[in-house]
């Protein structure tokens, strides 16, 4: 299984799972793995605290094996001024190692950046900032106000936005629960990368496996990459031909995704199919509560000790009963152990 790797960076064949970052901070892991329990951040608004140079010392203060290498950056973020200033910090601060040799912040070995917005001169002028400050990549959504009527819109939209940095690769996300652009993934692929030679592939946040499995299918010869992006049904997809994922929970699930995975490579379904549920309960129990940006960031915060802050409004805080609850499923399930948490997790994210 090809990996995605922006910038044709080979990985070997193994599957590349990405945390995902919002609007501070897509494939994540060491090598073709998630990190365990941490990962760069996540896609909503307001996961992460913006990336300064303390937020990376903190990070360097966490174990490898809790850390994750790539990173998504300024999904659905607000204006473009501070998605700008944000770019730049993710670039200066997390990938300064690997361009200067630097050990003195976390680095990262891939950072795309969303520059998706409902002007398209905004997204352009996002676009030529992500390529001017380094990125791997640059992804964009559609536009979800005045939306595309059909997958000519839609291309001709995306196609602008590729144009203002025709050297980065170039990814679409697909989202349509969220932006309620409905155009099949499927049709959209049919003959873009003609009209944008810089495409790459898509990030999938669609649980319709008939779509993304005719993505893959008639794809197979264009070096495409499939992310994933539907984290409860990521072994479906695996079977399916997805190249890699992107995924919130990657950020403090990440160990037992890389057991399924490793299952998975191996071809012991049956071990995967397991991890695959046990993930599901977590999940499940969570959407019961009551589950979105600001519980994660609570869930993030209570797993590693680094205060993610609060969300922005409209958003409310998670509640405290939600992350009593959310840590004894996670230590009932085997995620989190005591040894886990640190003086004053759950204070810091109440």
């Amino acid at each position: 299984m090809v990996p995605a790797c922006p910038r044709g960076r080979e990985k070997g064949r193994q599957t590349e799972i990405w945390a995902k970052g919002s609007e501070k901070g897509t494939p994540s892991g060491r090598g073709s793995r998630v990190g365990t329990h941490w990962g760069r951040g996540t896609h909503s608004p307001g996961f992460l605290p913006d990336p300064t140079a303390d937020f990376f010392q903190q990070l360097n203060g966490l174990p490898e094996e809790k850390t994750s290498r790539s990173c998504s950056c300024n999904h659905h973020a607000d204006d473009g001024a501070r998605r700008n200033q944000l770019f730049s910090n993710w670039s200066v601060c997390g990938l300064s190692r690997g361009r200067t040799g630097s050990e003195e912040y976390f680095w990262l070995d891939q950072v795309v950046i969303h520059v998706g917005a409902l002007s398209l001169k905004e997204s352009q002028e996002l676009a030529k900032h992500a390529a001017e400050i380094g990125a791997d990549g640059i992804a964009v959504i559609a536009p979800f106000f005045l939306k595309p009527r059909n997958k000519d819109a839609l291309i001709d939209f995306l196609k602008e936005v590729a144009a203002a940095a025709p050297a980065q690769p170039f990814y679409y996300y697909h989202i349509p629960a969220l932006t309620g652009v409905e155009i099949r993934a499927e049709e959209l692929l049919d003959g873009i990368q003609e009209k944008i030679p810089s495409f790459q592939g898509l990030k999938f946040s669609d649980t319709n496996l008939l779509d993304f499995g005719q993505c893959v299918d008639q794809n197979r010869q264009r070096q495409l990459a499939f992310l994933f992006g539907v984290d409860e049904q990521l072994l479906s997809a695996l079977v399916m031909g997805a190249t890699g994922a992107v995924g919130s929970t990657y950020n403090y699930l990440g160990k037992k995704t890389n057991q399924m995975l490793e299952a998975f490579e191996r071809k012991d379904f049956s071990s995967a199919l397991n991890h695959q549920f046990c993930i599901q309960r977590f999940i499940n129990f969570v959407l019961k509560l009551g589950f979105g940006v600001s519980q994660t960031k609570a869930i993030m915060t209570l797993v590693s000790g680094i205060p993610m802050g609060p969300p922005r409004l409209p958003l409310q805080k998670a509640s405290r009963e939600f992350i009593e609850n959310a840590e004894a499923k996670l230590k009932s399930l085997g995620f989190l152990s005591f040894t886990d948490l640190k003086d004053g997790n759950l204070k810091a994210c109440s």
